[in-house]
């Protein structure tokens, strides 16, 4: 089985497809301009780029010929929709994840688990290393590994890894540009994660806090540290 070699534009638009068919169904199929609105968003995207509607169109028609993508018929005006699970021969889990790294870079078992839940929930991060295994551990026959485990950053706790959908070279960058940025600066998405979970736990302190004047019973004691 061969797979095709995606350049790092169709791998975005490829990404792009995948990331809205699950997040913004109702708006799935993408028309040409959504795909490029998605193509050039800021945020979750590593790296940032700056795509205009020929490139789009051009990287769009290429998936066409190649199986990936197809054109959603019955539409008035031309939409868009991935065909990657039944191209490359991967299940769900395996898609979700090749998806991410497709559109934000080198990233860690747990940094794959956190940026997933809005794909698809594993159940814990022994899940995704086991997806993440058997698709570095693919056979020949069908079309051989699609991601790599990159060598350890300086000063990184745990490793990388990186998709293999634009060959090897690509990710032989990759792996130059983990080892530069490190893997253990959080990611911005994690901290706002955070920063909700606080003013989470803010809101239910004070909800318990008044229940309890309401019933006339002392109020449990905030944690060290920790404003009531």
């Amino acid at each position: 089985m061969t797979l095709p070699i995606l350049t790092a534009l169709q791998a975005r638009v490829l990404a792009t497809l995948m990331e809205k068919a699950r997040t913004v169904p109702d708006s799935y199929p993408l028309t040409l301009n959504a795909v490029l609105n998605g193509c050039n968003q800021k945020s979750s995207r590593d790296p940032v780029m700056n795509v205009d509607e020929a490139q789009a169109q051009e990287a769009l028609d290429a998936l066409k010929v190649q199986g990936v993508v197809r054109e959603a018929s019955g539409q008035r005006t031309a939409r868009y929709e991935h065909n990657f699970q039944r191209a490359f021969g991967v299940p769900e889990q395996s898609a979700v994840l090749l998806g991410l790294l497709m559109l934000r870079g080198p990233q860690t078992a747990g940094e794959l688990r956190i940026s997933s839940e809005r794909w698809y929930r594993f159940a814990d991060i022994s899940s995704v290393e086991g997806f993440l295994d058997e698709l570095q551990e693919r056979a020949p026959e069908k079309g051989g590994p699609l991601v790599v485990k990159l060598a350890r950053a300086a000063g990184a706790r745990e490793q990388r890894w990186a998709h293999l959908l634009c060959g090897a070279e690509h990710a032989a960058q990759a792996s130059v540009d983990a080892g530069q940025q490190g893997s253990h600066a959080p990611t911005s998405e994690l901290m706002e994660r955070v920063g909700a979970l606080e003013e989470e736990v803010r809101i239910l302190r004070a909800t318990v806090q008044s229940l309890c004047a309401e019933l006339g019973v002392p109020a449990p004691l905030s944690p060290p540290g920790q404003n009531a």
